[in-house]
């Protein structure tokens, strides 16, 4: 475990280095791709409230992502206690997720205004249907005899779904959270891009008009964190509750 983890951190100092060789010996020009350096340096430029936008933009990526998480389980369970339920509706939830989000954005402005909530409703948008199918798929491949046993010890739908359904579903549904967490982050910087007064997603289209390239830089390696760390969370709770030789990949 240890030695996974130090090549991975390995790979980002090799990533890091062959980025400042890069700029330095490329002769490359600032407003292109800064150093390194450079880019931290933009966190010291006092006309940008980095901490505002990362609290903005947390605040957006984890809204839409518990949102897609709650949702998405609920409905992947009421579609298993329910064949015709998931007859009816999983054909119309497919073909909205086929609407490409960034379509959605505007209409969602109009419905909703500028701010926070329709940055979150788009992150919730693009992780929920992950979520969703992941977990429908782990609550339906529960074998039928488990089943069958609780139904006929009388057990009721909530004892069936909290000591057969869901703890063999898990592995499933961690395999959904962590394909969402990734999904989540980007809605909501394309909320921020479509339209938006706060975050570092507009933080990156005001510093854009600049050229000031080491604050787009920064932006998106702040934004890049922010993902890492959701990710890391749903990582860490995985490894928590479900074993070892459960887990999908």
């Amino acid at each position: 475990m240890l030695a996974r983890y130090t090549l991975g951190a390995l790979a980002h100092v090799a990533l890091i280095l062959a980025w400042y060789l890069f700029v330095r010996f490329g002769d490359v020009p600032k407003y292109v791709m800064p150093s390194p350096g450079a880019t931290l340096e933009a966190l010291l430029e006092p006309n940008y409230d980095w901490w505002s936008g990362i609290a903005v933009t947390g605040t957006e990526i984890f809204a839409g992502y518990f949102l897609a998480l709650v949702v998405g389980v609920a409905l992947a369970l009421f579609f298993t206690w329910s064949k015709i339920l998931e007859a009816f509706f999983m054909p119309l939830l497919v073909s909205l997720n086929m609407i490409p989000k960034v379509a959605l954005g505007p209409l969602i402005i109009v419905w909703f205004k500028y701010g926070m909530l329709p940055n979150s409703l788009m992150a919730f948008s693009i992780a929920v249907f992950p979520i969703l199918l992941t977990t429908a798929r782990g609550l339906s491949e529960i074998e039928p005899e488990l089943l069958d046993l609780v139904r006929s010890l009388k057990g009721s739908r909530w004892q069936l779904f909290t000591k057969i359904q869901l703890p063999g579903a898990l592995p499933y549904i961690f395999s959904g959270m962590k394909v969402g967490a990734i999904l989540a982050v980007a809605g909501a910087v394309v909320g921020e891009f479509l339209a938006s007064d706060k975050g570092l997603g507009y933080l990156m289209l005001q510093v854009q008009v600049t050229l000031d390239t080491p604050a787009m830089f920064m932006a998106v390696i702040l934004i890049t964190l922010l993902g890492v760390a959701l990710y890391g969370m749903v990582l860490g709770l995985e490894r928590l509750v479900v074993p070892k030789d459960a887990r999908v990949a």
